[in-house]
């Protein structure tokens, strides 16, 4: 397994969901599929709603732009 995959099962462990948006959003920069991205993408937006994380809106942009929200 990666290193990302790994630090991303550690923060699901911890239930660390400011860790989780940013290891989505990582995730969603390292993958060149749209539909994997778009999925990262809304994992990391769901998160970052549910703990009123800054990057909620940027992420939100990403979806729309991808026709996904």
């Amino acid at each position: 397994m990666t290193s990302l995959h790994h630090q991303l099962l550690s923060a699901h462990d911890r239930q660390d969901k400011h860790a989780l948006v940013d290891l989505y959003t990582r995730a969603a920069d390292e993958t060149t599929h749209v539909d994997e991205t778009c999925f990262f993408l809304t994992q990391a937006y769901v998160f970052a709603l549910e703990v009123g994380h800054e990057k909620a809106e940027q992420l939100a942009k990403k979806l729309q732009g991808e026709g996904r929200l």
